[in-house]
């Protein structure tokens, strides 16, 4: 079928027209989308053309929406998305959207000589990788598995990234590692799930946790192939830090390049520039303001967090047994003040220490609100100094909302809310009255000494459970997946969610499968109306699936990487549980 000399292909006719074709145009298109619309006279025009070359070339497009098989197996995943089938093969195409350019293209790759441009991601295996990966400076390494759909998602961006960093001086490179076939660099490297990215330098693996698209990529290794510290040389700059300053000051003071501690620190900051901001200076002025002479690590707090009730700054000396998890214990330890603000963009990082007491009220720092917020944060550090076990903070009650809704403290009428969140997820809310040191205190106390009610959002524990697949809420999530006699396979969904709803039918057939197994429990939790009460099971989208083996509930397995299936999900379930009687199947 043709509509204005553009051939139209679908799942059922693809693979026979284009079987015996030595090039193809193709386009894959929604009918809704605008640029495609508007890219569709340009087409018609490249059709036409490519109709008149000697041999011709036929032009095609596929509506993705309704050709859903072809959309995935070509990787489609924005619209229009231009390929070109050579002899069977896809060459992705992203050049602008013209006939010149397109029809330029397709000629090039039409050409009976022409062959891909090789791969610029270099191939690792047991037999190169010490060669490559220990000579480099910098380099980028994905472990993948071949059937892995994220992975297959990567490929092409990774790529398209591997091409664009091989240009830089100096380049920075990036590989990848087949980890089903190199099973012993896997091991080594606690390769648990696809695909893991790791960034060496000269050999030293730290963890990738940068973006997974093109651009994103090349920026963050950019910004990793940089030095981890950067230098100040003005006393300004110092000042700036104390007065504007919103996080953790770091600063190295040394006599120059050559100082043995200054080495020594740029390698410990490498392996902490994820987390911190880390400065150095070989400047005496800077020196003298700071009371350290070189050889010296200041950590230090702005001046907003700074308090009577803890030292300015926390000095470490460089000696010659000094090595890097020293350094890396000092910036570690005194990375926050007393009472510090906790917020969404620090919390992550700064605040998963448990237990941690939030104070919640209108934080705001700015000129004409600091005072009334240094008023209480004053309140909460007379409490605070006499519980160094404990992390303290202050948080803007409008920046978390939502939490302060499921302490069940939004309508407290209160000015200042305190709760405190502990180990395993759970948290204890103080019952609503005028805020002072002393109720914090008694709050703090009763805390310690074990005589506070966690709150758990839960949905109301269903009458009839009988089903193959089990409904977890909150109340009854240690009876069910923390249980030790059973291993459990638990999924996290949100009722929203278009992939939980994809799963719910092969997830039901799973629990059919196992129905039997007297020791092993199938589950669903709806994450969104309940509290999952253990931190081990980390819920950070959705369908999360976790394997808490019956002798191991505190180190659940995560599903990963594998299709969503009956059969990955099975093989998952055979692999991890410690008592299946054999299945008939295998019988």
């Amino acid at each position: 079928k043709e509509e204005n000399g553009v051939l139209v292909l679908n799942d059922a006719n693809f693979d026979t027209f284009t079987a015996d074709k030595d090039t193809v145009l193709l386009e894959f298109y929604a009918p809704w989308c605008g640029h495609c619309k508007q890219f569709a006279p340009e087409y018609e025009k490249i059709a036409k053309t490519l109709k008149e070359n000697d041999p011709p070339i036929p032009v095609a497009k596929i509506d993705a929406t309704a050709a859903t098989s072809l959309a995935s197996r070509f990787d489609v995943s924005g619209y229009p998305t231009i390929k070109i089938l050579k002899k069977g093969q896809p060459v992705d195409y992203d050049g602008s959207r013209t006939e010149d350019a397109i029809v330029a293209k397709v000629k090039e790759v039409s050409d009976p000589n022409w062959t891909p441009p090789p791969e610029a991601t270099l191939v690792l295996t047991q037999d190169n990788f010490d060669d490559i990966v220990n000579g480099a400076d910098i380099i980028l390494v994905e472990f993948y598995a071949p059937w892995c759909g994220h992975c297959k998602r990567l490929a092409p961006e990774y790529e398209k990234a591997a091409q664009e960093l091989s240009k830089r001086t100096p380049p920075i490179p990036l590989a990848k590692v087949d980890a089903t076939a190199e099973t012993e660099l896997a091991k080594k490297f606690d390769v648990t799930g696809y695909p893991t990215l790791k960034i060496f330098r000269k050999g030293k693996p730290y963890d990738y946790s940068g973006p997974r698209e093109k651009y994103g990529i090349v920026d963050y290794m950019i910004e990793q192939a940089g030095p981890p510290s950067k230098q100040i040389q003005a006393t300004k700059q110092v000042q700036e830090f104390l007065r504007d300053g919103d996080d953790v000051i770091i600063i190295g003071v040394f006599s120059g390049e050559n100082d043995k501690a200054y080495q020594l620190y740029q390698e410990a900051a490498n392996g902490l520039r994820e987390d911190y901001k880390f400065h150095h200076t070989f400047s005496n002025e800077i020196a003298k303001l700071l009371k350290a002479s070189p050889g010296k690590l200041v950590v230090m707090q702005p001046e907003k967090f700074q308090s009577k009730h803890e030292p300015k700054m926390h000095v470490l000396d460089f000696k010659d047994s000094t090595d890097g998890s020293e350094i890396k214990e000092h910036v570690v330890k005194h990375a926050l003040p007393l009472v510090g603000h906790r917020k969404p963009s620090n919390d992550a990082k700064r605040y998963a220490k448990r237990p941690l007491v939030v104070v919640y009220y209108s934080v705001d720092f700015s000129f004409d609100y600091r005072v009334a917020t240094q008023y209480w944060r004053g309140k909460v550090l007379e409490v605070a100094k006499d519980f160094p076990e404990y992390v303290f903070a202050v948080s803007d009650e409008e920046d978390y909302s939502s939490e302060i809704k499921d302490l069940g403290l939004l309508e407290s009428g209160e000015d200042v809310n305190v709760a405190i969140l502990d180990e395993g997820g759970k948290k204890y809310a103080m019952e609503p009255e005028e805020f002072d040191s002393d109720v914090l205190r008694q709050f703090v106390l009763a805390f310690k000494k074990g005589k506070l009610k966690p709150i758990v959002k839960s949905q109301p524990v269903p009458k009839n459970n009988k089903g193959p697949v089990k409904v977890v809420v909150g109340k009854t999530f240690d009876t069910i997946v923390m249980d030790p006699k059973n291993d459990v396979l638990v999924e996290f969904y949100a009722p929203w969610c278009g992939h939980c709803k994809k799963l719910e039918p092969v997830y039901n057939e799973l629990g059919k499968k196992y129905k039997n197994e007297k020791n092993l429990v199938i589950a669903k939790m709806d994450a969104t109306a309940n509290d999952v009460m253990s931190d081990r099971y980390k819920v950070e989208g959705f369908p999360t699936i976790y394997f808490a083996p019956r002798d191991k509930k505190n180190n659940p397995i995560k599903f990963e990487g594998g299709d969503r299936d009956l059969e990955h999900l099975s093989k998952f379930i055979e692999e991890h549980a410690t008592k299946l009687s054999r299945t008939k199947e295998e019988l």
